[in-house]
Order: C-alpha cells, then sequence, then structure tokens
C-alpha cells in the first residue's frame, strides 16, 4: 500500500472511488510472473510486444481526468494487461459496463485472464475484444467516457464519434516515443468539443494495422 499512500501524499490519487479501486483491484496480478516483486514500483513495465502496463502514477493522473463514475459506459483502447479495465470496472460497479480493446492478441489473451482474477467477466460488467483501437467499438457506443493507454499521432475522429454529448476521451497524444501530451477532452456539443492538454509524458506508441 506504499505506492497507493504515496500518489494519494503526491497528489495523483484524489477520488475516493479510484483510491478504492487501487487498493482493491492489485497492480501485481496484472504484471508478468517474473515481475511480481516489481509491482509496487511506480514505474511502467515490460508486457511483452513491445507494450508497458503504465507507470502507476499516470494511470492515477487519467483516471482523476476521466472522472469515471458508478453505472457509466466506459471504452478502454490498449488495454494491455487488463490493469486498467480492471479498476475501471470496479469504479462502474454491477450496473456499469467495459470494453477493453487491444490490437495484439496474445496481449487481448493476457488482459482476459488478468480480468478474470476479478470476475468482472463471469459477473458482464467486462468484454475484451481484439481489435484496431482506432476504430473503437460502435456497436457499443456510445459512451460516457473513453480512455487510451498508448500514444496515437493524432485524435481519431471514431473515438470522439462514439462519444456520448456530456462524455469525455483521455487520450495521450504526439510522435512516437518523443515527448508527449495527454488531452482530456469534453464533448459539449455535436462536433463541439473543449479540450485541455497536458504535456510531458512518453507511451508506447497505439497499434496500428
Amino acid at each position: 500500500m506504499a505506492l497507493i499512500d504515496n500518489l494519494i501524499k503526491e497528489g495523483y490519487l484524489k477520488t475516493p472511488k479510484i483510491i478504492e479501486a487501487f487498493k482493491k483491484v492489485k497492480r501485481q496480478d496484472f504484471v508478468r510472473s517474473e515481475d511480481k516483486e516489481l509491482a509496487e514500483l511506480n514505474e511502467p513495465l515490460p508486457i511483452g510486444y513491445g507494450q508497458t502496463i503504465s507507470q502507476p502514477l499516470t494511470v492515477a493522473f487519467m483516471l482523476e481526468l476521466l472522472t469515471p463514475q458508478d453505472r457509466e459506459t466506459i471504452l478502454d483502447v490498449g488495454s494491455g494487461s487488463g490493469w486498467t479495465v480492471a479498476l475501471l470496472a470496479s469504479i462502474v460497479g454491477n450496473q456499469g459496463k467495459v470494453y477493453g480493446l487491444e490490437k495484439i492478441k496474445a496481449l487481448a489473451d493476457f488482459a482476459t485472464s488478468n480480468v478474470n482474477k476479478y470476475n468482472f467477466l463471469r459477473k458482464g460488467i467486462v468484454q475484451i475484444f481484439c481489435t484496431d483501437g482506432y476504430l473503437g467499438l460502435p456497436q457499443a457506443a456510445p459512451f460516457d467516457k473513453i480512455i487510451v493507454a498508448a500514444a496515437a499521432e493524432e485524435i481519431p475522429n471514431k473515438l470522439l464519434e462514439q462519444l456520448k454529448i456530456g462524455g469525455k476521451l483521455v487520450i495521450p497524444v504526439g510522435n512516437p516515443y518523443e515527448s508527449q501530451t495527454i488531452e482530456m477532452i469534453a464533448k459539449i456539443g455535436p462536433n463541439k468539443y473543449n479540450k485541455k492538454s497536458y504535456p510531458g509524458f512518453i507511451f508506447v506508441p497505439l497499434v496500428k494495422e
């Protein structure tokens, strides 16, 4: 719990429901077996295929921007290990829904097996799809919130289209392996958006076809 206590003390974790999810959904259940002892470190860890489980500080920061709520329908793009999917599932509860998208089949399977440890799939809260995150998931749209865990060079229009009016997209944007910006985009009307930018992050690229 030292990691969570530090994130609270440093002001990255603020919202009680998000803090509760961080305490309930253990990061060590979402890393590779050889990295279990490193799960409490505040740094990204490799999960294979050039991908990582994000730094806890970054996940906390993005979830606080996203403001997930009970009963919401949320799309998680670039699910990787499944950790963020499970955190979101814990927050939206039994009446909510979280859809995870992962382009790399082996990681979609990894995420599924990890999320299974918490019964979110069995309860029907979570579904994970092996598909291109740039296209979103039109059959389940519109979404209250969308979060993207890897950097796109520009904001995918399909994701904006699949957002409810009043909804929110949190996505890192920028060139691969350079300093990137987390964008928080609120949809305030048909094709109308407010945007706030938070610079100084580095993410792996969002996998394209």
